[in-house]
């Protein structure tokens, strides 16, 4: 769930900083939670299952000339997480996964990026649990439908990665659910004003 964060995070990065060159310096945009999805999917007895992951706070800056100019940082709310099976839920929320008693918070935040709006790759540093790691996400950028070309005040991103939960401490239960984790973020921003 850490890493689906992060993902997001990371999407929304990658997502900005690879829009159309318009701008001078980056662009601050904010998060639209309520049209954001942050989800997640593990194999859990061999059955893929998908779940959800609510974002406390989203900052995002977007450089159109110079993706590798653009910062995302994220916080995402474990403990409110949903793992689509009740017993899944509880155990992943438990302390032998997100230990959300002891870690509330899962955060995320760049460090580089690069490529171009249309495809670009997101490196950052993604908190689980209080351990840190390097993640790296794939973003795309878009605008949401219904806007002009040169529109760039409503924006989609669409981030996607994997996470090893085991390398942040959250391998519990190995025998039912595998380790790595897969993030699809679709985040819908807005200009700041």
């Amino acid at each position: 769930m850490k890493r689906l964060l992060c993902t997001l995070i990371c999407a929304l990065l990658l997502a900005g900083a690879t829009a159309p060159a318009t701008a001078a310096k980056p662009v601050a945009y904010q998060l639209q939670p309520e049209a954001s999805t942050v989800g997640f999917s593990y194999y859990l007895n061999a059955e893929r299952v998908r779940g959800r992951m609510p974002v406390q706070d989203a900052r995002i800056r977007i450089d159109f000339d110079d993706v590798s100019r653009s910062e995302v940082s994220v916080t995402l709310l474990p403990a409110q997480a949903d793992a689509s099976l009740p017993f899944a839920t509880e155990a992943m929320r438990g302390g032998q996964v997100l230990d959300v008693a002891n870690h509330p918070t899962i955060t995320f935040t760049s460090r580089e990026i690069s490529g171009s709006p249309a495809r670009a790759t997101m490196t950052g540093d993604l908190t689980i649990r209080g351990v840190t790691r390097p993640v790296t996400l794939q973003a795309r950028l878009y605008r949401q439908r219904g806007q002009d070309a040169g529109d760039l005040s409503r924006l989609t991103i669409l981030l996607t990665g994997r996470i090893s939960r085991s390398a942040f401490g959250a391998g519990g239960f190995p025998q039912f659910v595998q380790d790595p984790i897969d993030l699809s973020i679709r985040a819908r921003i807005l200009r700041a004003p």
